[in-house]
């Protein structure tokens, strides 16, 4: 088995796990939706934590599955590939950033429920501010950095075929997509993780699975690795 082969392997079990982990983990933290959400975080603190550590855990696939790819993708385009890397390292930094506001919210829950649930105190207006800025950071900060990612390994996809063109064209519009999903948040369009977000991000996730099989069953075009490895070849010349 060559290396090529290896690392596609390797991405393609990275991706089956970024995107379960990213499934389970809205499982996980539906105490955060609760009206009464700081009561409903403390009765389930050890789900919301674990919650929290599926998202650590994906962002450190995030950053593996573009530093999977980079050996190869670099052959064709040095920058292109780097820059993926760079967001989708990016990408995990923000999601450690959420775990730790997650984290702060179960203390905060904890605290609440000690003072004997108060109608009306700081600890609602602190929640407030925690699930907000956890909003921005998932839905904003991390959704963009992972879009941007993303999309410039799926520009060197279209452009060398080392996978069909229909996956690639299909990420390079989902990817899209979600940089679009962030403008819209940002200015206040919509609203973080509304239903119109999440139907235009959904799409995505059946097109990293199907990515995901194609590497792990296909792996790169030969023909295609052939030619990026001829690439360097020559420029080392």
């Amino acid at each position: 088995m060559n290396n090529s082969r290896k690392l596609a392997i390797s991405a393609g079990i990275l991706f089956i796990i970024y995107t379960s982990l990213d499934v389970l983990s809205v499982l996980f933290l539906g105490p955060l939706n609760s009206t009464n959400y700081l009561v409903s975080v403390s009765e389930n603190a050890s789900l919301v934590g674990a919650g929290a550590f599926l998202l650590l855990i994906g962002g450190a696939c995030a950053s593996g599955i573009a530093i999977s790819l980079y050996p190869v993708l670099k052959k064709f385009n040095p920058v292109l590939a780097l820059g993926a890397v760079g967001f989708r390292i990016s990408e995990g930094v923000l999601r450690f950033v959420s775990m730790c506001v997650l984290l702060s919210i179960i203390t905060l829950s904890q605290l609440y429920v000690k003072a004997g649930a108060p109608e009306s105190s700081y600890f609602q207006t602190l929640g407030e501010l925690l699930l907000a800025g956890k909003g921005w950071v998932s839905h904003v900060g991390a959704l963009l950095a992972f879009s941007i990612g993303c999309t410039l390994y799926y520009i060197i996809f279209y452009q060398t075929k080392l996978v069909p063109r229909w996956i690639s064209v299909w990420g390079l519009v989902f990817g899209i997509l979600g940089i679009v999903s962030c403008a819209l948040v940002s200015t206040g369009l919509i609203a973080p993780f509304s239903t119109v977000q999440v139907v235009m991000l959904i799409p995505m996730l059946p097109q990293e699975i199907v990515l995901a099989v194609w590497l792990i069953v296909k792996g790169f075009n030969p023909s295609a690795v052939a030619s990026g490895a001829a690439k360097t070849t020559t420029k080392s010349f």
